[in-house]
């Protein structure tokens, strides 16, 4: 099972944006965090789902390129969904993405976000990725 660091996966677009680091990816998982800035909470104080939701869905994106069948090029994310069990105003958010499914057409990820200081789950989260091959 092989590893990269997150300067080796990617540092732009929306994770880049909002701290988020991809630690490690490989075949099957992928690993990432972000320390909790004012940017991520929503207006009452508390960390804003999308920004839980971003940590979870960039970690099963990076782990879904590293895992593609032989002839894809990419993928596209078709399904999501999460259910939140806590929350958090301050330290660090990890999140660990296991593929649950990896076939041809699809692959099904499941991840959890966890509150590093508190050990607490905050959120469950699963998508469907659509796998993609050049075209002709």
């Amino acid at each position: 099972m092989s590893s990269q660091n997150d300067a080796s996966v990617g540092g732009s677009g929306l994770p880049d944006y909002l701290g988020i680091s991809i630690s490690e990816v490989g075949h099957s998982f992928a690993r990432g965090g972000f320390e909790v800035r004012p940017h991520h909470l929503a207006p009452h104080g508390y960390l804003h789902a999308a920004s839980v939701v971003a940590l979870m869905d960039s970690a099963c994106g990076f782990g879904c390129q590293a895992s593609l069948p032989e002839g894809a090029n990419s993928f596209t994310t078709i399904e999501l969904k999460a259910n939140y069990l806590g929350t958090a105003r301050s330290g660090v958010v990890t999140c660990e993405a296991l593929m649950a499914h990896g076939g041809r057409n699809t692959q099904v990820w499941d991840a959890k976000a966890v509150h590093v200081e508190t050990g607490k789950v905050i959120a469950l989260f699963r998508c469907t990725q659509m796998i993609l091959y050049p075209r002709g």
